[in-house]
């Protein structure tokens, strides 16, 4: 087994489950879960909308990057923010030390699981609408991924099985999962 094979590395829009699936997946397979913006909380020691607050939406960014790009784990599903995909140290390290899944949602389930933006941590640059975010994300999303998942019509359970199905194809049957 490789280093990129003992991580997972969970990408996608927010509200598309990397939390909720990352969870699960990593309890299914006995690895770790690491939720990259409680890491970015702990290091920075101030909340994420303190950051953005203070620093604007590119400093967030540039931090962001720089802890996505320092993260040393092993048998862990890693769940970045969503905007880690603008970060091409972070992106580079993560391909290196784990396979990217996409966690793929259509707008529509995007927009609905949202709700309120402002209360889910979303932050849009000036002028942008949620459709436009999504629109710009979906190219890198689908750059990076190694694996995608369409998440479409399915529960979290149902995300977590098909994943764990795809891993123990990738990894081979006697990988212990």
């Amino acid at each position: 087994m490789t280093q990129k094979d003992r991580n997972f590395t969970l990408i996608g829009m927010p509200a598309s489950g990397k939390s909720t699936v990352g969870v699960l997946l990593a309890k299914r397979l006995g690895y770790s879960f690491v939720d990259v913006d409680i890491v970015i909380q702990e290091r920075e020691k101030r909340l994420l909308k303190e950051i953005i607050a203070q620093e604007g939406t590119d400093g967030f960014m540039a931090v962001e990057n720089r802890v996505n790009a320092s993260l040393e784990v092993d048998h862990s599903v890693i769940a970045p923010g969503g905007s880690v995909i603008y970060g091409r140290e972070a992106m580079e390290h993560l391909k290196e030390i784990s396979t990217i899944v996409y966690l793929k949602l259509n707008y529509e389930d995007v927009e609905r699981r949202l709700g309120n933006l402002v209360d889910r941590g979303v932050v849009l640059k000036d002028g942008m609408t949620l459709l436009d975010l999504y629109n710009e994300r979906v190219p890198y999303y689908e750059k990076y991924a190694d694996i995608t998942v369409d998440e479409t019509g399915q529960t979290a359970g149902e995300t977590v099985d098909y994943l764990r199905r795809m891993i123990e194809e990738r990894l081979g049957r006697d990988s212990g999962f």
